[in-house]
């Protein structure tokens, strides 16, 4: 039973783990899209979701909370000028998971997230 265990451990360390998911997270801020696994994209989701929310107050500790989790000033700026603005009016969803076919390497499920419009 999967009682009470939140989050995927994706075959990683957790220090790995971490790395990989403020990476999937810059490049979908910078990008506004992302091709990845199906389970990537489910963690990568919430992650997301609360820097945008960060994003959206627009205050120097939401902006240094953003500079502690993000790996570059210039996705940060990008975050807090250009994403977070976006969505001032949306209560929160502002990512969406589409299905994708299978990898033609290994089969793996493969998903686009990007954020909606």
């Amino acid at each position: 039973m999967r009682h009470r265990v939140a989050h995927r451990k994706l075959g990683r360390t957790p220090s790995h783990r971490k790395a990989l998911l403020r990476n999937l997270a810059a490049t979908l801020i910078e990008h506004g899209h992302l091709r990845t696994t199906l389970a990537k994209a489910k963690e990568v989701r919430p992650f997301t979701e609360r820097l945008v929310t960060l994003g959206r107050r627009s205050d120097l500790a939401a902006r240094r909370r953003a500079m502690q989790i993000l790996p570059r000033k210039e996705i940060v700026r990008h975050l807090f000028h250009e994403v977070g603005p976006r969505f001032l009016n949306r209560p929160g969803g502002y990512t969406r998971i589409l299905k994708l076919g299978p990898r033609k390497g290994d089969g793996a499920p493969m998903a686009r997230i990007e954020f909606v419009d």
